[in-house]
């Protein structure tokens, strides 16, 4: 069955993004507040956050 695209509900985007934070964090020992704020400062590149996270931890 072909996927439809005229769906415009984007409800299950954010719980995707919220599940992808939550990954994050417990990837980097984070907690979830501190990748949150990451994200929201510094974008979604990964190389980027997991650097700032391993500071963090590190402090």
């Amino acid at each position: 069955m072909a996927e439809d695209r005229t769906r415009t509900d984007t409800s299950d985007r954010s719980e995707i993004a919220d599940e992808d934070v939550r990954h994050f964090a417990e990837e980097a020992g984070i907690t979830l507040d501190q990748a949150r704020t990451l994200i929201k400062r510094h974008g979604s590149d990964r190389k980027v956050l997991e650097e700032i996270a391993e500071s963090i931890k590190g402090s």
